[in-house]
């Protein structure tokens, strides 16, 4: 208990650490990319002085020189437009000629920069002035779209980590269901080497034949349990069988242990369908699906299983006149520990879906559900 409370303390210290690191790098990149807008600002003052002491730089200017150092100095990389007091355009720095070609390119460049930075408007004279219009540096527009790019690799990291984490506990929890399945198979074992020997003995008491019989089909039975159990966590054998023998014998032994409220009905081939299969595993689905169309039905109700086949797969209908189940929740019965019963761990569906999934290659899913109707599940599996 102090284990997994020092764990949980410990795992919480890591989440708020990160997050405080996380604010704090993204707090000093928006400090050192608005630091580096109000630099790139007074730079565009001191060229605006440079423009209204000296003049408009132009062509053929005896003072363009000074001035393209200043410009150098200045504004390296920052696309600028000069407009006049006209709405012409007077000059420009670091933008493509064949932008400036176009009056509307121009228009569209100059609300763009009108919408990244302030305009700076120039007092040439009494008579005239100009606005200069400046957008970002490309060293300014790379630092705005870092932030987005850390928060990409800082989500991509949280993605890794549950996905690790999720696996982890997974495994973990795989690991404890098997070592439980296999000590129950071994316990089981013991008390029913016993009744193996009460059967034998009881032949020699002449019981009833009819009795030792049955008992002798329920010992049978325990023992496919047990094999059952012992086979979880391990890759079972798949051996070409028949299909259709397998499901008709897993319906009969159902019915016969059955309430007889329950109206069972079978719609299988007559011919053979060979299908890779393990028997037993294969049997335990049927009795998982049918047990849950029982429950589902509260005990009363038609329980249809129909055996089709189409092409290279062989479908498996198990359909029943019970309560039904949601759309959104087609998919949820299949998971762990999901159950509407009071009883019971919720584990029959999805050891099925493991069974049909991993261990038979196939699919397994509700082919359909109404609420207050009933419910079909569906199994596909290919023939060999």
């Amino acid at each position: 208990m102090t284990f997994s409370f020092n764990r949980n303390i410990i795992r919480w210290i890591i989440i708020v650490s990160s997050f405080i690191i996380i604010s704090l790098i993204l707090w000093n990149t928006y400090t050192f990319f608005q630091n580096f807008k109000v630099e790139e600002r007074s730079k565009m003052n001191t060229w605006s002085v440079a423009v209204r002491d000296i003049g408009t730089p132009r062509l053929n200017d005896e003072v363009n020189i000074v001035t393209d150092h200043v410009i150098t100095e200045t504004i390296i990389n920052t696309p600028v437009l000069v407009i006049n007091e006209n709405g012409e355009l007077s000059t420009s720095r670091n933008i493509d000629e064949s932008m400036l070609r176009d009056s509307l390119d121009v228009k569209r460049l100059v609300d763009q920069f009108k919408n990244e930075n302030t305009p700076i408007e120039v007092n040439m004279d009494s008579n005239s002035k100009q606005l200069i219009y400046y957008g970002n540096s490309p060293l300014l527009n790379k630092l705005k779209f870092y932030p987005l790019a850390l928060l990409l690799i800082i989500f991509l990291f949280a993605a890794v980590v549950y996905f690790f984490y999720r696996s982890s506990k997974i495994a973990e929890q795989n690991k404890l269901w098997t070592g439980m399945a296999k000590e129950t198979a071994h316990q089981i074992g013991t008390p029913l080497s016993s009744l193996v020997g009460w059967a034998e003995i009881l032949k020699m008491e002449n019981v009833n034949p009819e009795y030792i019989l049955e008992i002798e089909k329920d010992i049978d039975r325990l023992q496919t349990i047990t094999e059952r159990f012992s086979k979880i966590g391990s890759v079972p054998t798949l051996k070409n069988m028949d299909i259709v023998e397998v499901t008709k014998s897993s319906y009969e032994y159902l019915k016969s242990r059955t309430s007889k409220l329950i109206n069972f009905e079978i719609k299988i081939p007559d011919q053979k369908i060979n299908v890779n299969l393990n028997e037993q595993l294969f049997s335990w689905t049927i009795e998982n699906l049918v047990k849950n169309a029982i429950d589902a039905m509260k005990g009363k109700g038609d329980l249809k299983v129909e055996l089709a086949q189409l092409e290279q797969y062989v479908y498996i209908n198990i359909s029943d006149t019970g309560k039904g189940i949601p759309k959104s929740s087609f998919t949820k019965i299949f998971e762990p520990g999901y159950t509407t019963k009071k009883r019971g761990w919720g584990l029959g569906l999805s050891l099925s879906k493991r069974i049909v999934e991993d261990y038979h290659n196939g699919r397994i899913k509700v082919l359909t559900s109404e609420i207050d109707k009933g419910t079909t599940l569906q199994i596909k599996l290919k023939q060999s």
